[in-house]
């Protein structure tokens, strides 16, 4: 099943189902926002049964709102922190008439950076070809358990999980997959391991900045339970690998 799981397929979502609320109530206050604006806003991912995502075109400054003079909030780049091709999750589209500096056609995007959760603006031809993939992935951190829906939502696949230990916790949120890693011959993490947007809130100086990652394991019996560092444990054989 590990070809649901790609870096190009499925959003994550790390956390209790109560997250899903958050993210509807975020997309309603951005829709009210652009009305005020005079702007249309056009949802263009629900992280739930569809979602859209894009490389980036260049590293073009990342605006906290659509606004050629907001405060910049980071830059677009091109690779992770583990040298694959990044992509960044599309919230939704803001277009807006005129020839002031907020006017065209503004990208809604997730930024994966500290902290979690940080969204911005970026325009319309600083990421490529938008792609449309359908599902998501509930990591339940307090059921100790992985469920794949597909884009009808309903309950693909299922298996139980190992979260990180109370000092080291999982971070809640919405997140999604940003790239696939092979890990071959590494006992700890198993043929793959999976990089997502999501960063330990306590491992700041952890190799690869402190991203949270979904990978196997070699001690299964701590599964399901609460023995990581903060990344989602899977058993090996909870996975059908498809390269």
């Amino acid at each position: 099943m590990l070809e649901h799981l790609q870096r190009v397929v499925y959003g994550v979502l790390l956390g209790a189902l109560a997250c899903l609320a958050f993210a509807h109530s975020s997309d309603a206050a951005r829709a009210g926002d652009a009305a005020n604006q005079g702007a249309a806003y056009a949802r263009l991912s629900n992280e739930l049964t569809v979602s859209r995502w894009a490389y980036p075109q260049g590293t073009v400054l990342v605006r906290a709102s659509p606004s050629a003079h907001a405060r910049v909030l980071g830059r677009l780049h091109f690779l992770t922190e583990d040298g694959e091709a990044e992509l960044y999750l599309v919230l939704g589209e803001l277009t807006r008439a005129g020839t002031e500096p907020g006017a065209g056609t503004w990208l809604d995007i997730r930024v994966p950076r500290r902290p979690n959760g940080v969204t911005g603006w970026v325009p319309r031809e600083a990421l490529g070809a938008l792609h449309l993939v359908y599902g998501h992935l509930l990591m339940n951190r307090e059921r100790l358990r992985a469920t794949l829906f597909d884009g009808r939502g309903r309950a693909i696949w299922s298996a139980p999980i190992g979260v990180g230990r109370p000092t080291l916790p999982t971070p809640p949120g919405h997140f999604y997959v940003r790239e696939k890693l092979r890990a071959v011959g590494d006992p700890l993490y198993g043929r793959y391991a999976i990089g997502t947007s999501a960063y330990s809130d306590k491992l700041t100086e952890w190799p690869g900045g402190g991203v949270v990652g979904i990978h196997g394991t070699n001690e299964p019996r701590l599964i399901p339970g609460r023995p990581s560092h903060g990344c989602i444990r899977i058993r090996r054989g909870s996975v059908r690998c498809r390269v």
